[in-house]
C-alpha cells in the first residue's frame, strides 16, 4: 500500500531551495522519481538512510524561511518526503519555533525587542510609533521579541527581508525611522569588527585575557590570531594527550559559564571515559537569557578562541564532531563563525589530521530558530536532532546519552573561550586567579540605568559596586533601586548587596546567583511592577508547554502578577504573595528542566526582597 503526503505539490523555488541544503533527489526515499525495479533491491537501505538525515530538518527550514517569509505548506511536504518525516510531526516543529512561521507573512518582518533592558530604554515607544506608521503588531510587519542580546545598546531591533538572499539587518540602538528603512532594505553591510569596542568599555586593557583580540584583531583573520598566540593551546594540548588536557582542566578547576557552573574537568572525563561511540562535543551559544550578551560579543570578536577551545575539547574527550549551536537572532555572529571555521578548514586546523597528530575533528554551525527553551542542554540536542526544542528527562545525562544517544559534552561559548588560556598559562596557575571556590577571569553582562553598559571581564572577588562602578555609576547620578542578578531566571536584590562579591559561593550564600552573568541595575524612576510583569510573560511564552507544572504555573504567575499590578486581589495582598510562593514552589519541585525551576525566583525575590508592591487594596 502506498501512504501518501497529503497537501499541494512543491513548486520548482520551494524545492529548489530544499535541494540547497539537501542537494538534488537520487531515488524515490529522497523525494525523487520511483523507479520499481529498484525499489525492490533499495527499500531497506533507502529508508535507512533518509531517517538518517532528519537532523537536517532545521538547516532545511531556515532555507525556506529565507527564501519565502515563511514555511509554504508545498515546501514542507517536499521536506517530509526527503527526510521521511510525518507531515503532522514537521508541522509541530514549524511551529515550536518563533522564527519560523506556518502562515504567510510580509516579506520583510522587523523584530522589535521589549524585553527589560530595552523596555526601560525606549522599547515601547518604538513600538508605538510603528503602530501608528505601518500598521498593528502582526500585520504590519512588525512584532514585538524577546531579548536579542543588544542590550548593551538598547533598544534593539532585527529586520529579516526575506528573498533569494535574505538581509538581516540588527540594529542597536534602534530607531522607528532606522527600522522602517531596514525594512525595504535590499543589502545591508554590517559595521566592521572595531565597531564591538563600543561594547567593551575596558577597550584597550592590555590585562584583558578573555577580550583582549575582540575589537582589535580581525576576527576573520586567522592569521592574525595565529600571531596574537592563537593555536599554541592546541599544539600543547598534542603533547599533553588527552589524559594531560584534563588533568590541566581539572587542576584550573574551571567551572562551566552557563549558569549550572558544573566542574568543566569533570564532565570532561566522564564523557573521555564513556564506552558508547562516538562522542560529541557541542558548543551551547544559544545565548537567550534577557540581559545576557557576552557570547555574542566573543563570537563576533574572538570566534577561533570558541573553535579552538572546541577542537581542544574534542581531543580530550575523543570526539571527532561538534556541534555549535548558536541562537537564530545573532546574524553578525553566525557570519563570522562561518567564515572562522571556513578558514580553520583550509589551513588544517579543521578536518582530518590536524597538525599532522593523527586526531580528527570537524564543526558544524546550527543555527536556532528563536526558542528560549534549547539553551536547556537536552532541549538543545532535541534542536540539532531536528525536533521541538522539549528538555529530556534526567537521568541519563549528556555525559552517558546525550545528542544522538551518545556521550556527549555540552559547554557554554564563555567555557570555551577559557580552554586556550588555561593550557596557555598551566591550570594551576589559571586556578589561582580569582577565589578558591571560583577561579579564572569572568565576564559580566551589565545593562540597565548605569553610565556605560557592555561587557565587562573582572576577576572572580570583585563586589557588585565595584562593577557598577567600573560602569560609571548609575545614570544620571540618580539612585540605585535594585539590580537584576543573572537574568530573568536570576533574582533581584537591593542597594544593601553592593558589597557583596561576585562569586559562586558568595552569591549562593546571599540566596543570589550569577547565572549567565548579567548585572542589570535599575533607578528609582524604573517601574519594577513594569518590569516584573515582562518577566512573567516572557516565561509564559517560552515555556515549551511539555510539563504541566510549568506550562500550567507561568500562566497562573501571569495573572497573579496582573492582579497585584491592578490592585485586584483575590483576597488579602498576603493571600496573593502566599499563592505566589506556592505557585513558585511547585514549579522548582516538579518541572522538568530549568526553565519552570527557575520561572519565579525573579519575582518571587523582587516582591518579598524589595517590596516590589506595597499593598494596596483588599479583595472587591
Amino acid at each position: 500500500m502506498d501512504l501518501h503526503f497529503q497537501g499541494p505539490e512543491a513548486t520548482p523555488d520551494e524545492k529548489a531551495a530544499v535541494d540547497t541544503v539537501l542537494g538534488p533527489p537520487t531515488s524515490a526515499w529522497s523525494g525523487g522519481a520511483r523507479n520499481l525495479e529498484e525499489e525492490g533491491r533499495s527499500t531497506l537501505l533507502g529508508g535507512h538512510a533518509a531517517r538518517a538525515e532528519r537532523h537536517l530538518l532545521l538547516p532545511v527550514l531556515h532555507a525556506v524561511q529565507s527564501r519565502f517569509g515563511w514555511v509554504p505548506p508545498g515546501a514542507l511536504d517536499y521536506i517530509c518526503r526527503r527526510l521521511t518525516i510525518p507531515p503532522a510531526e514537521a508541522y509541530g516543529v514549524v511551529t515550536f519555533y518563533h522564527l519560523y512561521s506556518a502562515t504567510p507573512q510580509p516579506a520583510s518582518v522587523a523584530h522589535v525587542c521589549d524585553d527589560i533592558a530595552c523596555r526601560i530604554r525606549g522599547a515601547e515607544s518604538i513600538c508605538l510609533h510603528l503602530e501608528r506608521t505601518i500598521g498593528p503588531e502582526g500585520s504590519g510587519g512588525w512584532k514585538r521579541s524577546p531579548c536579542l542580546g543588544r542590550c548593551e545598546q538598547a533598544p534593539a531591533a532585527l529586520v529579516l527581508n526575506s528573498g533569494e538572499s535574505q538581509v538581516a539587518v540588527s540594529l542597536a540602538p534602534a530607531s522607528a525611522t532606522e527600522i522602517v528603512a531596514a525594512k525595504s532594505s535590499a543589502e545591508h553591510v554590517p559595521d566592521g569588527f572595531e565597531s564591538l569596542r563600543t561594547s567593551i568599555p575596558q577597550f584597550g586593557d592590555k590585562s584583558l585575557r578573555l577580550l583582549g583580540r575582540a575589537g582589535r584583531v580581525d576576527p576573520g583573520d586567522l592569521s592574525a590570531y595565529r600571531r596574537s598566540g592563537g593555536y599554541a593551546a592546541l599544539a600543547r594540548a598534542f603533547e599533553l594527550g588527552p589524559e594531560g588536557v584534563i588533568a590541566e582542566v581539572l587542576s584550573s578547576k574551571l567551572m562551566g559559564r552557563g549558569g549550572a557552573a558544573f566542574p568543566t574537568g569533570r564532565k570532561w572525563e566522564a564523557v573521555a571515559k564513556a564506552p558508547g561511540r562516538p562522542h560529541y562535543v557541542v558548543c551551547n551559544a544559544d545565548e537567550s537569557e534577557p540581559g545576557t550578551f557576552k557570547d555574542r560579543i566573543l563570537l563576533e570578536g574572538d570566534p577561533f578562541a570558541v573553535i579552538e577551545g572546541m577542537t581542544i575539547a574534542g581531543f580530550a574527550t575523543g570526539s571527532s564532531r561538534g556541534f555549535l549551536y548558536l541562537r537564530g537572532e545573532y546574524p553578525v555572529a553566525a557570519t563570522r563563525v562561518q567564515a572562522a571555521l571556513a578558514a580553520a578548514r583550509s589551513a588544517g586546523l579543521l578536518g582530518e589530521e590536524i597538525l599532522g597528530s593523527g586526531f580528527s575533528f570537524e564543526i558544524e554551525l546550527r543555527i536556532g530558530a528563536g526558542a528560549y527553551i534549547c539553551g536547556e542542554e537536552t532541549a538543545l540536542f532535541e534542536s540539532i536532532e531536528g525536533k521541538r526544542g522539549e528538555p529530556r528527562n534526567k537521568p541519563p545525562f549528556p555525559v552517558h546519552v546525550g545528542l544522538f544517544g551518545k556521550p556527549t559534552v555540552v559547554n557554554n561559548v564563555e567555557t570555551l573561550a577559557n580552554v586556550p588560556l588555561i593550557l596557555a598559562m598551566g591550570g594551576e596557575k589559571f586556578a589561582g586567579i580569582g577565589t578558591a571556590g571560583s577561579s579564572g577571569p569572568k565576564l559580566f553582562c551589565v545593562s540597565g540605568m548605569v553610565e556605560r553598559p557592555g561587557v565587562y571581564e573582572v576577576d572572580f572577588g570583585k563586589t557588585l559596586g565595584d562593577l557598577i562602578a567600573m560602569a560609571g555609576g548609575v545614570a544620571g547620578g540618580r539612585t540605585l533601586r535594585a539590580v537584576l542578578l543573572g537574568g530573568a531566571a536570576g533574582v533581584f536584590v537591593g542597594p544593601d548587596k553592593l558589597s557583596m562579591p561576585l562569586t559562586l559561593e558568595d552569591t549562593r550564600a546571599a540566596g543570589a546567583t550569577l547565572g549567565s552573568g548579567v548585572v542589570m541595575a535599575f533607578d528609582d524612576t524604573v517601574d519594577l511592577g513594569d518590569i516584573l510583569g515582562r518577566i512573567a510573560a516572557f516565561f509564559r511564552d517560552e515555556s515549551c508547554g511539555q510539563c504541566v507544572p510549568c506550562r500550567v504555573g507561568t500562566v497562573r504567575q501571569e495573572e497573579l502578577i496582573a492582579r497585584l499590578r491592578n490592585g485586584e486581589t483575590l483576597g488579602t495582598h498576603q493571600d496573593e504573595l502566599a499563592l505566589l510562593k506556592e505557585i513558585g514552589q511547585v514549579m522548582r519541585d516538579a518541572s522538568i528542566c530549568g526553565l519552570g525551576q527557575t520561572a519565579a525566583n525573579a519575582i518571587e525575590s523582587a516582591l518579598v526582597s524589595l517590596d516590589a508592591w506595597p499593598e494596596r487594596k483588599e479583595s472587591r
